[in-house]
């Protein structure tokens, strides 16, 4: 406060300032307010106790558990093969509708550098965050992979394949050793830009990012091939076809689309290799602490007072350190699962291929992480992104008719709507961990024929997924900043 006086009330020290607040925090926390769950950032109000929840999630995921160790592996294995075919789709138009993404991101990026400096009016920081990593990830999970066709490098890459004759078989060759770590050093550059910069929401930082790997990426597929450096470094093909697997809509390889059982076309996979496992533990991983790293009890390991946040630049180191200690943290208590998992069982797979199998039932698991941690932002920006979108230079355009639309916040606001959401977001996880033991079962059967080594093998596995519906359970409890 200045050393002016307003309406009668005179200047406060600083100790008293001091006084007042603590006076005023102690007032509002003796009073009988509801706790609050988290959710993209978002604070709503948690109507029922939070351990009805936290034991409810546990239960179901030890009932499922109990119930596949009773199921014969026949009954399972004719529930995951059953498929309904639809119709025929071709490839066609893939090139078209690759060409106008790779035009449409181009404006983008122009639009980070030249439009309006505010996030929530500039289109590429609510395109890049909300409708690309929260808004297509679900989709991919529901109806497959749609970003084979949305990518902005295959249409591209074949035109200028076709008038140069040069294919991938042309291009220069990867060490095979190489595997798919070039993606895990990127997918990790990539968490650290959102987690941890500063300013990811910046437009004309975020730009500069985004332009680079558009460029980047364009220039490793010439000169490694587009399936090569797809399968090998291309982060966002990688984790998007992975979360596709999940998809009760699954296309063969003669263009024909039919349904199956979400997580079905999980069991068809092959072993990851070790670059696959750690590519797929990282996904979940860091939004797990994405979550984590928002919460009181996080920033109270570093003495950081959360009604008082310094900001994202003081938190840089404490930030990296828990992104890489999170992630090293889950993969070793998953493979420590595996392996102690496979000495119940009385198995001889090398550990590599067991793990590089049983990863797959992360899968349910981090998708289910995903519709949790951004439902909200999902609901609220992409209402924002609509209207940015129709206008993405600020000039005063309205292309598609959406700029002077009235954004609803109210939608994930109120009793009625933080019940239905925080239900949404507790369903989600408890329903992903479900399927993840439903998956997890499936492997066990192809790695140990015998039901009661099935079984047993499962055991360390299925207590460390009940961990973490606890887990992700409390974080959408416990308060959070931001």
């Amino acid at each position: 406060m200045s050393g002016r006086t307003e309406g009668g009330v005179k200047d406060l020290s600083g100790e008293g300032r001091r006084l007042l607040k603590t006076s005023f925090t102690c007032l509002f926390a003796s009073l009988p307010t509801p706790a609050f769950a988290h959710a993209s950032d978002r604070g709503h109000v948690l109507l029922l106790p939070t351990g009805y929840y936290l034991v409810g999630g546990a239960f179901a995921v030890a009932a499922s558990f109990l119930v596949l160790a009773l199921l014969p592996a026949d009954l399972l294995d004719r529930f995951w093969r059953r498929r309904l075919p639809l119709f025929t789709f071709g490839d066609n138009a893939r090139t078209t509708i690759s060409l106008i993404s790779f035009a449409g991101f181009a404006i983008l990026v122009v639009a980070g550098f030249f439009g309006s400096r505010d996030p929530l009016s500039n289109p590429l920081p609510l395109v890049v965050w909300t409708l690309l990593l929260a808004g297509l990830t679900l989709l991919q999970g529901v109806f497959g992979d749609l970003w084979s066709w949305l990518n902005p490098w295959y249409g591209p890459w074949r035109l200028i394949s076709r008038l140069t004759g040069r294919g991938d078989e042309a291009c220069r060759r990867l060490p095979r050793w190489l595997g798919c770590w070039p993606a895990v050093v990127l997918f990790f550059a990539f968490a650290w830009f959102e987690l941890i910069d500063p300013a990811p929401d910046d437009p004309a930082r975020l730009a500069l990012a985004a332009g680079f790997y558009l460029l980047l990426t364009f220039l490793a597929m010439l000169l490694f091939g587009y399936d090569r450096w797809s399968r090998s470094g291309e982060f966002l093909s990688i984790f998007f076809s992975m979360v596709a697997r999940f998809a009760p809509v699954e296309r063969d390889e003669h263009g024909r689309l039919g349904l199956c059982w979400p997580g079905a076309k999980l069991l068809a996979a092959e072993p990851l290799p070790p670059g696959g496992v750690a590519f797929l533990l990282l996904a979940l991983s860091s939004v797990s602490f994405d979550g984590l790293s928002k919460t009181f009890f996080w920033l109270g390991l570093f003495g950081i007072n959360p009604l008082e946040f310094p900001g994202r630049t003081a938190v840089i180191g404490s930030g990296t350190l828990g992104l890489v200690a999170t992630f090293v943290l889950l993969a070793g208590v998953f493979l420590l699962a595996v392996w102690l998992g496979q000495r119940l069982a009385g198995g001889n797979q090398p550990l590599a291929q067991a793990a590089g199998l049983l990863v797959w039932s992360i899968v349910p698991i981090a998708l289910a992480y995903h519709v949790a941690h951004y439902l909200t932002a999902l609901l609220v920006d992409g209402q924002y992104a609509a209207a940015s979108l129709s206008d993405p230079f600020a000039l005063g355009w309205n292309l598609f008719g959406t700029a002077d639309m009235q954004v609803e916040a109210g939608i994930v606001a109120g009793a009625s709507s933080a019940w239905w959401l925080w239900n949404i977001q507790a369903g989600a996880i408890i329903a992903g961990h479900v399927l993840a033991v439903l998956v997890a079962h499936g492997f066990a059967w192809r790695l140990h024929p015998r039901p009661a080594g099935a079984a047993l093998s499962q055991l360390p596995l299925t207590l460390l997924m009940i961990a973490y519906t606890v887990f992700g359970l409390w974080l959408l409890a416990t308060p959070t900043v931001g």
